[in-house]
């Protein structure tokens, strides 16, 4: 499943993130590539430092305040998010992430957008899946969700700077049907639940919810 979430962050934070990202210092992207995928990457990411540390604390403040993305990724661990960034000429060709980072095994991938799409041309994520090539460039402050089994690749940047935080999550669910489904759950309840109240529909399907999550949940 594949999700876009919008305004993760406000347009203030993303405009403070932004102008803090100016005063980083940014290293060769290929520092945190596998071995093909280096031979296809070529962008930038935010060395490690306090101001670098700050603008990815309050991402993962987000993302744990984001009820979409909780119920979608029903995250058991993150990986350390990476502040990425694009310039002119700049691309990432074709590649499936890693299977493991850190560690942990990495069941879905995410990009934050932070630049406004207006502010550059190209760098659209493209993710592979068997029908199509599906083109993502989102508004700033919002996030696509999607399966790190897929393959995907970012465009060339041909004028502007494409600035965006990534990151990988191990969910509590490792097979994706049984994610959606949880889902659409989710969904389902909180419809039931604002249109009838704790119905006794309501509590069927939260105690199905419950007793799924009991069941698949590593």
């Amino acid at each position: 499943m594949m999700l876009v979430i919008d305004s993760v962050l406000s347009a203030a934070e993303v405009a403070a993130m932004r102008e803090a990202a100016q005063t980083l210092t940014f290293d060769d992207g290929k520092l945190t590539a596998g071995r093909f995928a280096a031979t296809v990457k070529a962008n930038d990411q935010a060395a490690a430092s306090p101001q670098r540390d700050a603008i990815l604390a309050k991402v993962n403040a987000a993302l744990a305040a984001s009820t979409l993305f909780r119920s979608a990724a029903r995250p058991r661990a993150l990986t350390p998010l990476i502040l990425s960034r694009y310039r002119q000429g700049q691309t990432y060709g074709l590649h499936v992430d890693d299977a493991m980072m850190g560690g942990l095994r990495t069941d879905l991938s995410f990009t934050l957008f932070l630049a406004d799409p207006e502010s550059y041309d190209g760098g659209a994520l493209i993710i592979e899946d068997p029908f199509e090539a599906r083109a993502i460039k989102l508004n700033a402050g919002d996030l696509i969700l999607y399966p790190s089994t897929t393959l995907h690749r970012v465009e060339p940047v041909t004028r502007g700077e494409r600035l965006a935080v990534v990151g990988w999550v191990q969910s509590l669910i490792r097979d994706e049907a049984q994610r959606e489904m949880l889902f659409d759950l989710d969904q389902a309840v909180d419809a039931v639940f604002a249109e009838s109240g704790k119905s006794p529909l309501f509590d069927k399907l939260a105690k199905t919810r419950s007793n799924l999550l009991r069941m698949w949940a590593e």
